[in-house]
């Protein structure tokens, strides 16, 4: 008789980097050695290693880890990041930031921006960010942590983290070992599905060994070893709205500035990302192959570094784009196996963090309810194209003059982005969905940034006579300036409490 205890025995996740350690710890977290879980990877096949800026969210899983900040930022060469600063995106020479946290601190039934935008039309020459302290902090390389007290201008504050992804994974790795994780290396050659069913029933490694699993996680990368080569679960392409697909990626020395922010700049073709490490800073060239080739790429990369290279720059090839289902049969994909998006609002790792919680969330049994996996896949398709929309509006709201940027300028864009450009465009109202991962505040700033100018403002704005909106934007300003100038310096916030003992000569870019 066939027993009725249908509880998942055994997971098997095929790959490590950032995304297999991240999903190993946190299963070995929650399941607490009820059942066995094992990673499988190859030291022969390299990790693509370039994710190293994150956004807020990603404090919440260290939390949940238990992982202490401070030892965290130290294992990994890490350092705060404030935001991400555009610098040519909207027209060339334009810079703007997209700063964590809120902007400003709201003191009327009215957004505050409505009030700005009707100052601006009177005369004021203020920029929206001035009245964000996370800008103003940035600007100056300051850095502490946000106050907790709502009535503090302190607590507008947000922030995340620029670290070394190789030696985070290998943190994570420490982590799930110690809590039961089995590693396995090996190189998978093939993949047995069951007959009857066509789910998974083992991996085949390259020496001859078997390792059978009742749910299996792919983190393979781009490959999809999985979740594409073993299931064919297709892929959608979004390049006709995301067109940039190959990337060069080099580390290079830093100034010792330690500068708490992301910064993207806009090239002919595409798009230069920096981000400063403790050790080291991460570099990379994004670029679209239709309007310019590996070795224009790499100079341009090349001659806009801030330091000298470490290494020789490494070229990469993806296509933006999502797996049609994420979760197929005993298969859940997840990171670069599930999809691509490019790093530019840094998506890559929470996206990862994100698939592991509904995993959880939506946690299966061996039967494997078709409902569930139903769930999983719609809230992960959602979250993909809002996300992919977010990013489309980078490309599309700018003025630039070159064939690539004039082609995205001109391109259709999906209705959901159309929605609520029109909606900005109009009234300057904001309408992002309460489940987006950008929100309002998200969307103001690239809006805003990239020159997206509303015709009015909020008519209630004009009728609340008793607000002196100029008065109090003036004072939240002042205020934000003394708030940051009270601030150490990041160098000095990182030396106090979690600068790293010994600089290891990693080379992921």
């Amino acid at each position: 008789m066939e027993s009725t205890d249908r509880r998942i025995r055994s997971i098997v996740i095929v790959g490590g980097g950032t995304a297999g350690w991240m999903t190993a710890a946190a299963l070995a977290q929650a399941l607490q050695g009820s059942c066995r879980i094992e990673l499988v990877e190859s030291e022969q096949i390299g990790t693509i290693g370039v994710g190293e800026a994150t956004i807020p969210p990603i404090k919440l899983f260290n939390q949940t880890l238990g992982i202490d900040e401070n030892a965290f930022l130290a294992a990994t060469q890490g350092t705060f990041k404030l935001g991400i600063e555009f610098v040519g995106w909207g027209r060339a020479g334009h810079r703007y930031f997209h700063p964590f946290g809120q902007i400003g601190a709201e003191f009327d039934k009215v957004p505050l921006h409505h009030y700005w935008l009707r100052e601006r039309s009177r005369g004021d020459t203020s920029a929206l960010e001035d009245h964000s302290l996370a800008w103003v902090a940035a600007r100056d390389g300051k850095f502490t942590l946000p106050s907790t007290d709502r009535r503090q201008v302190l607590s507008t504050l947000d922030y995340a983290y620029q670290f070394d992804a190789g030696l985070y994974a290998a943190f994570l790795r420490r982590y799930a070992e110690a809590r039961g994780v089995r590693r396995t290396e090996g190189r998978i050659v093939c993949t047995d599905l069951r007959p009857d069913d066509g789910f998974i029933e083992r991996v085949r490694l390259d020496g001859g060994a078997a390792i059978e699993g009742d749910l299996f996680i792919d983190c393979s990368g781009f490959r999809g070893l999985l979740i594409e080569e073993a299931l064919h679960t297709g892929y959608e392409d979004w390049r006709h709205w995301l067109p940039c697909d190959r990337a060069v990626a080099v580390a290079c020395e830093h100034d010792d500035t330690f500068a708490p922010y992301t910064r993207s700049t806009a090239h002919e073709a595409g798009w230069q990302w920096r981000i400063p490490l403790q050790h080291r800073v991460g570099n990379g060239h994004v670029y679209c192959s239709a309007f310019t080739d590996e070795d224009t790429a790499t100079r341009v990369l090349l001659e806009n570094l801030t330091g000298k290279p470490r290494g020789t720059p490494r070229p990469l090839r993806f296509t933006t784009g999502r797996r049609r289902r994420f979760w197929h049969r005993n298969c859940v994909a997840i990171g670069l196996s599930a999809g691509f998006l490019e790093p530019l609002e840094s998506t890559s790792i929470h996206l990862i963090q994100t698939a592991i919680t509904r995993l959880l969330a939506l946690f299966p049994d061996r039967d494997f309810d078709a409902v569930t996996t139903a769930e999983f896949n719609r809230l992960t398709g959602a979250e993909y194209e809002r996300i992919r929309d977010f990013l489309i509006l980078h490309y599309h709201a700018n003025t630039r003059d070159e064939p690539m940027w004039r082609h995205v300028a001109t391109m259709e864009i999906p209705e959901p982005l159309a929605y609520k450009l029109a909606h900005f465009r109009g009234h300057g109202r904001l309408v992002a969905e309460s489940l987006e991962l950008f929100q309002n505040p998200n969307w103001l700033a690239v809006m805003v940034g990239q020159e997206v100018w509303p015709e009015r403002h909020d008519p209630l704005a004009d009728l609340r006579t008793g607000v002196d909106a100029a008065s109090r934007l003036a004072s939240l300003r002042q205020v934000i300036a003394e708030v940051a100038a009270a601030m150490p310096t990041q160098r000095e916030y990182i030396d106090r409490h979690c600068r790293a003992q010994v600089a290891e000569a990693t080379m992921e870019p």
